[in-house]
């Protein structure tokens, strides 16, 4: 009943030298210690870059969602990105001389900058619909995912040339049918009657059937002999292109490739398969904040001129088309996952990316470290 009466602690003198330089330690620098044990230059806290490339946390978004999503749990991150970067494939993909020129160009016009950037990027998160948030040292880059995506996908094409993988459709796809719905679907067609179109859509579908042979044993897009598609090349492990772009994709196959020259023609049919392949963004509109109004029942009565902008953005669950936003949630929430966890490192372990993107806007730089900590100290 005592016991708590009475205690004894062990005590330890205060090494009162230790406590100074602790105390006087200036925040305006870091000093990083040598493995021989020599002292460095301190780094600025305005240029100490605070990410590594090869750590996933800090991403953006897990400071938006207060849990796992459903999607990510069964996403399997590590056996995808294990899938990803064993992936090599084999350099004597094909031994023609055009195919190997227009891998030597794309070594040629590589841009040694953001070749750096994008192998030692750390992803940040989707900015909109159209761009993404990369972190390299201490610069904020905001990348056009449609664009990064698409060379990637055609430098793949050309890589994986003659070794590719399938995806078999569940069904096959009659060309003439999916020809149709291309052209129908074509604003510059728009002036054509319906029966020029059905001959454009046939002369299509017999230019491809005639090279159904070669473009299956380069790129396996397998058309048999009854004119139908049965299966499209896999350019990028774990990821199936959007099925809504194969209408377009077949009339860009039938139109645009140079079928009589061997360089062009590769190249243009690569072309055409990263465009296919790129991560564009969803037919379906974005539902998220105001784009929700697109999904209800009545929006054409409630999107009058005189119609306050509250009220076009009310959400009630009775006018809105629940079936087609949950269809078009899970398109959007798929693709932010795609950009995430398959695009960027992909694109860290393939992507070249050529000069051509330091130009146009596919990368551009938004913050700098250095220069936010110099805004700062004038507050």
């Amino acid at each position: 009943m005592n016991c708590n009466n009475t205690r004894i602690f062990q005590t330890q003198a205060l090494n009162s030298s230790a406590l100074t330089q602790a105390n006087t330690r200036k925040d305006k620098g870091t000093e990083v210690s040598t493995p021989t044990g020599e002292k460095s230059q301190k780094i600025p806290v305005s240029q100490m870059v605070r990410t590594d490339p090869r750590d996933p946390s800090g991403r953006l978004h897990t400071y938006w969602q207060g849990q796992t999503s459903n999607l990510e749990k069964k996403s399997g991150l590590v056996a995808v990105r294990n899938i990803v970067r064993s992936r090599r494939n084999p350099k004597d993909a094909g031994d023609l001389s055009s195919r190997h020129e227009l891998v030597t160009e794309i070594d040629y016009n590589l841009h040694p900058g953001l070749f750096d950037i994008v192998k030692n990027c750390t992803y940040v998160g989707v900015a909109d619909e159209v761009f993404a948030l990369i972190q390299h040292n201490t610069l904020l880059y905001l990348v056009n995912v449609v664009n990064v995506s698409k060379e990637l996908m055609y430098q793949q094409a050309l890589c994986r040339f003659g070794n590719f993988n399938a995806i078999q459709l569940s069904e096959p796809a009659p060309l003439l049918e999916l020809l149709t719905m291309a052209l129908k679907d074509d604003e510059s067609m728009s002036d054509v009657n319906e029966k020029e179109k059905l001959e454009i859509a046939e002369v299509n579908t017999e230019i491809l059937k005639e090279n159904a042979e070669m473009i299956n044993e380069y790129f396996s897009i397998h058309i048999d002999q009854g004119g139908n598609l049965t299966r499209l090349p896999v350019v990028l492990d774990q990821y199936t292109p959007d099925m809504d772009r194969l209408p377009e994709f077949m009339l860009t196959l039938g139109n645009d490739i140079a079928w009589d020259v061997e360089k062009e023609c590769f190249r243009t049919a690569a072309a055409a398969i990263g465009n296919f392949y790129a991560l564009h963004p969803p037919i379906l509109p974005n539902p998220s904040g105001k784009g929700i109004r697109l999904y209800k029942k009545n929006k054409d009565s409630m999107e009058s001129a005189g119609q306050a902008d509250n009220d076009l953005t009310s959400t009630d669950e009775d006018d809105i088309d629940q079936e087609l936003l949950a269809e078009a949630e899970a398109a959007w929430a798929q693709r932010e996952w795609t950009i995430q966890h398959v695009l960027f490192p992909s694109m860290r372990l393939f992507l070249k990316p050529p000069k051509s993107m330091a130009t146009d806007g596919t990368f551009v730089q938004i913050a700098s470290l250095d220069k936010l900590y110099k805004i700062f100290e004038r507050c």
